[in-house]
Formats: structure tokens, sequence, C-alpha cells
């Protein structure tokens, strides 16, 4: 009589958290991470290094550091993961030159979010190596589609109350500029 032996799988595999094939691939390169996580609040970027005890996060940056430079919009949408990357890349000037994306367990969707983060880094002057079919077009980084949605005035669309929305490009490029500033 055989008895099979039941082999317990990481806690983070069993609850689809990690997937270690694709994390050992990319820390095979050696080559600094650039690590995007989109919440139900915000969008998070960070330059991270691999190390013996646990990863080294180099660089982090937050969509709501936005709000300290005048951002008062929506912190998930894509003009603010595109800031949110621009202001990653400024961080780190200096200290990072060129970088891989680790998009985790994120589903690979060109236009979106994800990319207009990995937008905002590329023009802020890392070398991240991705095609550029995956960006989105500059009129949704730039919030020019949410203000045509919002001056539409469709009855009952979610912009059609809001004043602030309206003023989205002029924002959007006021806080561009300031980013590239500093």
């Amino acid at each position: 009589m055989s008895h099979k032996k039941t082999v317990v799988q990481f806690r983070r595999k069993r609850n689809g958290r990690t997937n270690y094939r694709k994390r050992l691939e990319l820390l095979k390169s050696r080559k600094t991470r650039l690590v995007v996580r989109l919440s139900n609040n915000q969008v998070i970027a960070q330059l991270v290094d691999y190390s013996d005890k646990g990863d080294q996060v180099k660089v982090s940056c937050l969509s709501s550091e936005l709000q300290e430079k005048g951002w008062k919009h929506g912190l998930k949408n894509i003009p603010a993961a595109y800031l949110t990357g621009l202001l990653l890349a400024k961080k780190a000037k200096g200290g990072v030159s060129e970088a891989i994306l680790d998009i985790g367990l994120h589903s690979h969707v060109p236009g979106s979010r994800l990319y207009a983060v990995v937008k905002g880094v590329v023009d802020g002057g890392l070398n991240v190596p991705v095609s550029q079919d995956v960006f989105p077009a500059d009129e949704r980084i730039s919030g020019t589609h949410i203000k045509s949605y919002a001056e539409a005035g469709v009855k009952g669309n979610q912009f059609s109350k809001s004043k602030t929305i309206k003023s989205i490009t002029d924002d959007f490029s006021k806080i561009k500029e300031a980013v590239l500033k500093a």
C-alpha cells in the first residue's frame, strides 16, 4: 500500500497572490524592477531591487502625492497614473537608469492605467523595455476624453454635475510642468 505525500504550496501561491515562476524570471535578469500596483483608491509605483533578506524598495510613489502638487481629481484614472509614473522617474533621477516591468498578477491590457504609469516613467527618463503599442493614446493621458465626456452633458453621466472635472486638462498640464521642473 503506497501513500502519496501531500506537498503544501507556499501560502502566497495558495492564495493566488504570487506567481513564483514569473517572479523567478524577473529576478534572473538582476535588474531593478518597476513594480506597478493598482488599488481601489490609488496607483502605487515602486522601483525595487532583490535582496536575500527581502526586496528593497529604492523609490516609491503614490498617486496621493499628486494632491500635494495641486491635483484635485481622481487618484486612479489614466492621467493620475501617468503623472505618478512621471513623479517616480523624477524621484529616481540619478539613482536608477533602467528597470524591467513587473505587473504581478495584473492582466496585460494595452492602453490601461498600468501602461499609463509606464509611459510616465519612460517620459521621465528611465529606460523600460516595453512596446510603444501598449501605451494609452495622448488624449487619454491628458484627460481630454474625460473633459469631452463631461462637457457633453449627458443626463445622468457621472461628470454632469462636476464643475472641477472640466478643468482636468488644465490641471494635468500644470502638474506635469511642475513635476518636470522639479
